[in-house]
């Protein structure tokens, strides 16, 4: 039967709106938008100028760590010391430069330390087998107890004399009016996604998630990958944590607390599979705008906040359930 040019077109379209209505992450950015038209209508505050600052601006903390997330959780890992090390960075970031060294020395040392955290959580896990979930839970409290050790268990809120350059990082808005932090979210966000899509480094991430076993006998350095990636995720708390401190203008023990719950739900929520093999640069930056848009509406609508929880783990069992539909259409 002779085709016309029309038909592979229309197969193609056919091809690429079956993809999109299949994907977790489409359904997340629709229901992102729904709510924010429904916040529009039914609060006067959600809309104003001054509260989607805000609400972009809170985005990039969950953000920034969710992209690090995603490089754990696509190998078939989890990282639950993410919260720590935020809080351990941003304390060695702060004790530094209240020391009186400058911001350049305060973010080298706290990236340092991030870095180190997540070599030492990468090797006992790739190397000596540890289960991801006991190495990180372990150095959630080690990372958390040695920010106590570092800063006394006291506020941190004079950053020497680079006070004013720290301040400036995380709380300025320096291109347009935009919040910094949105700025290192979206320059970070295109790092991850091109990292993920166009690498070798990024194929072998899938290919480690998808079946390790096949990605061994295939010649993947899946021990010196899964190192690299539980690294990438620290950094990335080490990131978050630096600009958290310039935003905040100071650090306590309690910074960071539970905030790794948030950020394997917004991974989750925005499409990632925790079995490994599926995540998104895009998927994180929109499961951690869901999170803060329903943080923020429980507050607009007059919602006791303590029903956050409720929500968010609403969410995650949502997108789980969404997944597993999808891989029972895939199997039949």
């Amino acid at each position: 039967m002779a085709l016309t040019i029309d038909q592979p077109i229309e197969h193609k379209q056919q091809s690429l709106a079956a993809r999109l209505f299949a994907s977790q992450t489409f359904w997340v950015v629709i229901a992102v938008i729904l709510a924010c038209v429904f916040l529009s209508f039914a609060t006067d505050a959600f809309a104003t100028s001054k509260n989607l600052y805000n609400i972009t601006r809170n985005i990039t903390f969950v953000a920034i760590i969710a992209l690090g997330m995603t490089f754990v959780i696509i190998t078939g890992g989890i990282d639950l010391s993410v919260g720590s090390v935020l809080c351990l960075s941003s304390m060695i970031l702060a004790v530094t430069m209240h020391a009186g060294y400058s911001i350049e020395v305060g973010i080298l040392a706290s990236i340092a330390t991030a870095l180190a955290i997540g070599a030492f959580n990468g090797i006992l896990i790739a190397y000596l087998g540890f289960p991801p979930f006991v190495v990180t839970l372990g150095m959630l409290s080690i990372a958390r107890s040695l920010a106590m050790v570092a800063s006394n268990n006291t506020v941190v809120f004079q950053f020497g004399p680079d006070h004013a350059k720290l301040l400036a990082l995380g709380g300025g808005a320096w291109v347009f009016g935009i919040a910094n932090p949105v700025l290192y979210m979206i320059l970070l966000a295109l790092i991850t996604g091109f990292i993920l899509r166009w690498t070798k480094f990024g194929r072998h991430i899938f290919a480690i998630g998808g079946n390790e076993h096949a990605a061994t006998l295939t010649g993947v350095p899946v021990r010196q990958i899964k190192v690299a990636v539980y690294m990438i995720s620290a950094l990335s708390a080490g990131i978050a944590g630096i600009i958290q401190t310039g935003w905040l203008g100071a650090v306590t023990t309690n910074l960071g607390t539970g905030m790794e719950l948030q950020v394997i739900a917004a991974t989750v929520i925005g499409g990632a599979n925790l079995a490994g093999g599926v995540g998104t640069a895009f998927g994180a930056i929109v499961g951690a705008a869901l999170i803060e848009v329903i943080r923020n509406s429980l507050g607009l609508l007059g919602i006791n906040a303590f029903w956050q929880g409720v929500f968010i783990g609403g969410a995650i069992l949502l997108a789980v359930l969404f997944d597993r539909i999808r891989n029972f259409r895939r199997s039949d």
